[in-house]
């Protein structure tokens, strides 16, 4: 493909680009933003700098030439001095693969999205950290404690209640995780554009589509295939639901018909929720006194931990059962 068509193409994904978002040089991490997008060159300026630097066409277009000719990557450490931008915006292209740990910028088949490119722009200066009223948030604090108190590499060696404890936080967050992560997706879905990668700091993201298919009615669908030289017997099968009705009125035990394997499985049957909101208030308050010298607030909330270890002792004999399903 020459290389006009990519050309215009980079410019339409970088006129995409949000206007806050924060792009980043491949090796010395300068942040810089566009400012313009034009037919023969594109804008930026750096963070700490208000002056305006051109990218012009057809620097880009020696960098795509030193990137096709290439085998195995075009290694950015060649870059001449203050070119780094270049690769970064050249990567908004989705065919152009930047490679930021392995230091290569390379051509590819396969749809892409820019590990420098932080679609929104954030606010590296410090400030007072709110805590977000959402479940996960909270989970997730627990499970990072249980996490740090045992030694998950070492699962054999993890007493009974510490591992009901952790497989609990890890099914609560899981779930939570899962409720925000289809809110995060709603709002994405207006977002993303189809075949245009957006990225953020831990990694990027796409619009896509799949296909789900359903069979229309029965008698019209071995119609349409009989008129077409099908024969019915070809495409009937044997309907779960219907052998079952025909099982509840005959004397045929379920074995005769299903081949049935049974497994052990654990399930969760039920969170203690105060005793949770009792770990989690002593963790926010060491996580408040961090930034003290209270070494007196630090003992009690360690005794107060330990009453609460003592609460939530576990009793093998009443509190866990096995099941299996069939």
């Amino acid at each position: 493909m020459p290389f006009s068509a990519r050309w215009h193409t980079l410019l339409d994904n970088a006129e995409e680009l949000p206007s806050d978002a924060t792009l980043f040089t491949p090796l010395s991490r300068k942040p810089f933003r566009l400012t313009d997008v034009q037919e023969h060159r594109i804008l930026i300026q750096y963070r700490d700098d208000d002056s305006t630097v051109p990218l012009q066409r057809d620097q880009f277009e020696t960098l795509f030439q030193r990137v096709t000719d290439a085998h195995d990557g075009f290694d950015l450490d060649r870059l001449p001095p203050d070119a780094e931008p270049y690769a970064t915006v050249l990567s908004l292209h989705p065919r152009f693969e930047l490679d930021d740990r392995e230091g290569t910028l390379t051509e590819t088949e396969t749809p892409t999205g820019s590990p420098l490119v932080d679609a929104h722009d954030v606010d590296t200066e410090t400030g007072e950290r709110e805590e977000p009223n959402i479940p996960v948030y909270a989970d997730a604090l627990l499970l990072i404690d249980a996490l740090e108190r045992h030694d998950p590499t070492d699962l054999e060696g993890m007493e009974t209640p510490a591992l009901v404890n952790l497989y609990t936080l890890l099914s609560d967050v899981q779930r939570n995780a899962n409720d925000l992560r289809q809110d995060v997706r709603g709002i994405l879905l207006d977002r993303l554009h189809h075949d245009q990668p957006v990225s953020g700091q831990y990694g990027s993201v796409q619009r896509t589509s799949r296909r789900n298919r359903s069979l229309k009615d029965e008698e019209e669908v071995l119609e349409m295939l009989e008129d077409a030289g099908i024969d019915r017997e070809r495409v009937t099968t044997v309907d779960a639901g219907k052998v079952d009705e025909a099982l509840d009125v005959t004397e045929l035990a379920e074995s005769a018909v299903y081949e049935i394997e049974e497994s052990e499985y654990v399930r969760k049957a039920e969170v203690d929720e105060e005793q949770k909101a009792s770990r989690l208030q002593g963790l926010k308050d060491r996580i408040a006194a961090t930034d003290e010298d209270t070494e007196e607030l630090q003992q009690e909330i360690e005794e107060l931990e330990a009453r609460i270890d003592d609460l939530t002792s576990f009793d093998p004999g009443t509190s866990f059962h096995t099941k299996s399903g069939g």
